[in-house]
Formats: structure tokens, C-alpha cells, sequence
């Protein structure tokens, strides 16, 4: 008999409700291979690029094969609101109370939170079940806020999540991590454990729905520089201010033009500083389904991130993977240790973090290829990304760890 599983995350989206998609892609593909599915996630969360429809605190809806249950939850506005707690909190207590009789048993429950808080309800349903208990970490909660967002330790806020991330790693039967060396960080809070390295990647379903650019953005794009191009979240984390600096020194190049796609907290900042810069493009955000659209005008990629000590257990950003898979050179601006899939891939260049001189001379290294050598480099990309990292494989490897003791 198929067995159940249940996914539980707050921040669980859809093909039709937008970010974020791992638990989505997972999901679509385990029912490929004759699974039940659920995911049990939030009606609001400030990625939705179109809210689900929920008039009553559980609604069910049946996307793509995935059983869905929507949580109705407070709104909460941008990700910075501080109701965006009261929205975890109120989403924990909810799972108290799930409408049990209206779905399928569970054989195994995957929590997959970014605060940790639902560990507990998930786990309480999981021994109620008699099933599997698999916690999955994507972000390192409480850490990512305490290094990025300056919270102290000791605030009663983080001093709970930090109970209820202690809980999770010794209670589940597995842990699964999207971050290379998470061990690591289990080390460091004492905790002893094996786990299971499953990265992001591509859904090679979703790359046959490309679609074009409209042609007011497509107009926008200067068709005879070199584009090095950045899409996705404008965000503090994201470093796109050592970018732009980094056009300060390649203004006597007057063919290079860095273009940076998307919205976010940062970018009325940027605008502000940087955009009487010739050289530096921003263009608003774009569909999911035009992204590959746009790196098709780009000569290089470029991602990178605040040089922040918790990336050294491993950073998995959607991005680079739709960078990957473009076969567009890229500049790896990350301070990731090994765990680094540009320099295992040999498709880019790879440098510190933060540092505008080392953006500049990557560009120029980029630059200076000849168009076969671009090309070899971005093939080598987009190679490596179908022999790891398709969701279709990545899934087939979650799914061994069901059976695994520890």
C-alpha cells in the first residue's frame, strides 16, 4: 500500500500561489512515484504572489496531486512586520487541532520549518501516528536571525526557538538539510548527528513553461554590452551593494552593464546610491516563468551574500541553480567553505564575500574569456546541474532515508 506523507511548513507555496517551492517540487514528484501527499501550510506568508482562498480556519484544496491544507493565519504585510509572529505562533497552536478525520493517516511527517516553533505539534502528530518523525532544515533558526538580524541570544524570542530547535534534532527519527556541513552546526549545540544532504536544484518540469519576456522589459535590456545580470530578491543578505560598487570600477569599460532584476528591501536603497551610474541597470521584478528568459540576455551570473559565519554550514540558493541550468558563467561571491556547487561544477569563478575589488577582477576574468571559452564554462554548469541537482533525483534521494535507523 502507498504510504502518506505529510509535509508541515508555514512557508510551503505553490505552482499557482507562488514562493517558496521546495516542499512543492518534492511533493510533485513523490506523488510521481505513488505517494499520498499532504502539505499542511499557511494561508499568508509575504512571498505569496497570489494568496489562497480561505474563508475558514482549514480548507482543503487539491493542487497537481498534492493534497493541500491551508491554515488560515493572521497577515502580517512585509517579512520585517512584527505580527509576523503572532502568524507562527498562531499556526503551532492550530496544528493542535487539525481536522484529522478529513485526511489520511500519516506514515511519515516531515517538519520543515524556518522558525522552528511547529517541531512540536509535528512531532506530537507523528508519535500519534506511530510515524517516521523527519525534521528538515532549510535555514539555521535561531541562528540566521541572531547573525543576520542582530537578536541576542538571550531574548526570550530566540531562547524558545532555540528550545524548540533542540527538540527537533533529538527527537527526529532523521534529520534532512539543504546545507552541506549542517553537522557542524549540530556540533556545536552538542548534538551528535547523522543527517541526509538534500540540496534545492531545478524541476525540469517547469523549464518546458518558459516564457518570453514582455517587450517593455525586453526593451530595457541593452542589447550590445555585456551583461553581468543578478535576479531575484534585492535583499540586505544578498550583498548586491558590494555589486554595485564594484561598477564604480568598471566604469571605463563602457561596454559592461550590470543589470539587476527584482524587488526587495534594498532596492530603494541601491536605487537611491547607485542608479546615476551608467553602467548599473534595475529592472522590477519578473514571473518565475520569464526568469530563464532574462539570464538568456546575461554574459554572467552573479550571486552572492553577507560574509556571516553561519554560511559555512552551507548555502543553497534557488537562484543559482536556474543559473546553473541558463549554462551562464557565474560569480560566486559566498563565503561557503567547501560547500561550494560553482567550484565543484567548474562554472564560475569563485571569490570572497562582500569584497567590490574581487567582483571587479571576476568580471574582468569573465570578460576576457573568448565566447567559446564562456560557453564551455556555462556547459559545464548546466551539466553538473542535471547529474545532481533535478528535483526529480533529488526526490528519489529523500525518499531512501525513510527506512534508516540511526
Amino acid at each position: 500500500m502507498a504510504k502518506t506523507i505529510w509535509f508541515i511548513n508555514d512557508y510551503a507555496g505553490s505552482s499557482h500561489h507562488g514562493m517558496e517551492f521546495r516542499n512543492y517540487y518534492f511533493a510533485r514528484e513523490l506523488v510521481k512515484q505513488g505517494y499520498e501527499v499532504y502539505i499542511i501550510t499557511a494561508s499568508y506568508m509575504h512571498l505569496f504572489k497570489k494568496l489562497p482562498q480561505v474563508h475558514k480556519n482549514y480548507t482543503f484544496e487539491k493542487i497537481d496531486g498534492i493534497n493541500y491544507l491551508w491554515i488560515k493565519v493572521p497577515k502580517y504585510g512585509e517579512s520585517t512586520n512584527k505580527k509576523r509572529v503572532l502568524k507562527w505562533f498562531v499556526f503551532t497552536i492550530k496544528l493542535f487541532f487539525l481536522p484529522l478525520k478529513k485526511m489520511k493517516k500519516p506514515d511519515i511527517v516531515i517538519a520543515s520549518p524556518m522558525a522552528p516553533f511547529l517541531a512540536l505539534p509535528a512531532y506530537r502528530l507523528a508519535k500519534m501516528f506511530n510515524a517516521k518523525f523527519i525534521y528538515e532544515v532549510k535555514d539555521i533558526w535561531p541562528l540566521s536571525i541572531i547573525e543576520l538580524g542582530g537578536f541576542s541570544p538571550s531574548h526570550p524570542l530566540i531562547r524558545l526557538m532555540s528550545y524548540c530547535e533542540r527538540f527537533a534534532l533529538k527527537k527526529a527519527d532523521h534529520i534532512v538539510s539543504s546545507l552541506q556541513n549542517y553537522d557542524g552546526h549540530m556540533k556545536s549545540l552538542g548534538i551528535d548527528r547523522t543527517f541526509t544532504w538534500v540540496n534545492n536544484g531545478i524541476d525540469l518540469e517547469e523549464m518546458k513553461e518558459i516564457e518570453p519576456l514582455s517587450k517593455e522589459i525586453e526593451d530595457k535590456i541593452p542589447k550590445d554590452k555585456f551583461i553581468i545580470g543578478y535576479a531575484g530578491t534585492v535583499g540586505i543578505a544578498n550583498a548586491l551593494d558590494s555589486l554595485c560598487k564594484a561598477s564604480k570600477l568598471l566604469k571605463e569599460y563602457k561596454d559592461i552593464m550590470i543589470v539587476i532584476v527584482g524587488d526587495g528591501q534594498e532596492k530603494e536603497n541601491l536605487q537611491k546610491e547607485f542608479s546615476q551610474n551608467e553602467n548599473i541597470l534595475f529592472i522590477d521584478a519578473i514571473p518565475k516563468k520569464q526568469v530563464h528568459s532574462m539570464l538568456a540576455y546575461f554574459d554572467a551570473c552573479y550571486i552572492g551574500l553577507r560574509e556571516e559565519a553561519l554560511f559555512k554550514y552551507g548555502v543553497s540558493p534557488n537562484k543559482l541553480f536556474d543559473y546553473m541550468y541558463s549554462a551562464t558563467p557565474i560569480i560566486y561571491a559566498i563565503d561557503s567553505g567547501e560547500n561550494n556547487v560553482v567550484k565543484s561544477g567548474e562554472c564560475g569563478v569563485s571569490i570572497d564575500a562582500e569584497n567590490p575589488k574581487a567582483i571587479y577582477r571576476a568580471v574582468l576574468d569573465i570578460y576576457n574569456l573568448n565566447k567559446n571559452e564562456r560557453r564551455e564554462m556555462g556547459n559545464r554548469g548546466r551539466a553538473y546541474v542535471l547529474e545532481h541537482f533535478t528535483y526529480s533525483k533529488l526526490a528519489l534521494k529523500i525518499s531512501k532515508i525513510w527506512g534508516k535507523n540511526e
